[in-house]
């Protein structure tokens, strides 16, 4: 089975994670040797991301913590079992006080 990213197939992992973030890795991570004027370019693109999505930490962080639940789950101390259930509320159990 091929993983399909935006119509792209990912040949590294790396290619993976640029295809699902929309951004090069090394924006977020930085490179090895890079200027303080380079550094400040590119924190100032990043801030300029998370601006227009406030959404993406969560986004990336709920994707990062599902593939380690998937292929690494010995690394929760929990598993992530728990209903979603963000913007709804849980029916309430018959015999339960509210």
């Amino acid at each position: 089975m091929k993983n399909i990213v935006a119509g792209h197939v990912p040949v590294t992992a790396t290619e993976f994670v640029e295809l699902a973030l929309g951004t090069p890795v090394e924006l977020w991570l930085g490179v090895e040797g890079e200027s303080e004027m380079e550094r400040a370019a590119r924190l100032d693109a990043a801030r300029d991301i998370l601006a227009d999505y406030p959404d993406l930490p969560d986004q990336v962080s709920r994707i990062a913590a599902e593939a380690i639940e998937a292929f690494a789950p010995e690394l929760f101390v929990v598993p992530l079992t728990a209903p979603r259930t963000a913007g709804r509320r849980l029916p309430r159990q018959s015999g339960v006080a509210a």
